[in-house]
């Protein structure tokens, strides 16, 4: 089990993509996502397999959770900076992501 202070380590924050293209040189099938946390995070970007489930155009304008505080990761030919959440099914990754619009930055705990 891990702690609440572990909990607390991991900082969760919501974020509305704002531009997904393929991620073309990525092993497996994935967009690479401009993403805007807000004034105080800025606008970040990852690499996510979400192909499976979503068309780019789909992604524009949807409000995702991220975790930001991990170190960069390349992946391919992008600097992955968040790690974007979702839940592995049979038919690809779904997204989680708040039930209503919250502001762009706001902590999940």
């Amino acid at each position: 089990m891990i702690t609440w202070a572990d909990f607390e380590k991991v900082d969760m924050r919501v974020g509305t993509i704002v531009e997904a293209v393929p991620n073309q040189k990525a092993k497996k099938p994935a967009y690479r996502l401009t993403i805007d946390f807000g004034a105080d995070i800025g606008i970040k970007t990852s690499s996510a397999q979400l192909t499976g489930l979503y068309a780019a155009i789909e992604l524009i304008g949807r409000q995702v959770i991220a975790v930001v505080n991990f170190p960069p990761r390349q992946v391919a030919e992008v600097m992955s900076q968040v790690l974007v959440l979702g839940i592995n099914t049979p038919d690809g990754v779904a997204l989680l992501g708040p039930d209503r619009t919250v502001a762009d930055g706001e902590r999940v705990f």
